[in-house]
């Protein structure tokens, strides 16, 4: 069974306290995610790391506070989150290759990953089987990830010590929807056991 871990929206301006859109207390999984995405770089496991990409006018500026404009130092993903061989997938209809790639980065404007132009591309030449999905925020991006994944057929696992939330009730409630429409949940621990992802 070929695994794809799914890393999402680990960027600055949610990680830490001078963040934009801070998620309270999300510094604690930096570790978690920087030493899932180093794993799958020593076991040839692909990874999708996910960003957003906002222009400074966007629309999801209506909802939210400015965060991760494109270009600034918020946008950037936490530096121990990414691995030496990676692309950048632009938001927008585009050519890539992924050969010899450990990390697509598939950036995005939405909330729901699976609007951006190229990310059912990179899903379908990674050929992956089942998903390993962490990051931020477990209720928005991290849920979005989730279903969409569901939807597609693939199998799911949320790493439940490697997300983040903004309220607890509502990640509690998203990892119910997770279990409900099929997906697992398992713990850094689990998933890095010997075995577990191959």
């Amino acid at each position: 069974m070929k695994t794809v871990f799914f890393d999402v929206d680990s960027q600055l301006d949610f990680l830490y306290p001078a963040g934009a859109l801070y998620v309270p207390a999300a510094e604690r999984i930096v570790p978690a995610i920087a030493r899932l995405n180093r794993f799958a770089a020593e076991h040839r496991i692909a990874v999708i790391s996910t960003t957003d990409a906002h222009a400074e006018n966007d629309p999801e500026f209506a909802a939210w506070p400015p965060h991760c404009i494109s270009g600034t130092t918020g946008q950037h993903k936490a530096e121990r989150t990414l691995l030496e061989k990676r692309v950048v997938v632009p938001n927008r209809q585009c050519e890539f290759a992924l050969d010899g790639v450990q990390q697509v980065v598939v950036e995005k404007q939405t909330v729901d990953v699976f609007l951006a132009p190229n990310l059912s591309r990179v899903i379908e030449q990674l050929e992956a089987d089942r998903f390993v999905v962490y990051g931020v925020v477990t209720e928005i991006c991290v849920l979005f990830a989730a279903r969409g994944l569901l939807k597609a057929g693939k199998p799911v696992t949320v790493v439940t010590d490697a997300v983040a939330a903004l309220k607890a009730e509502d990640s509690a409630r998203a990892l119910d929807e997770i279990r409900m429409f099929g997906g697992a949940l398992a713990t850094v621990g689990q998933v890095l056991a010997p075995g577990w992802c191959r």
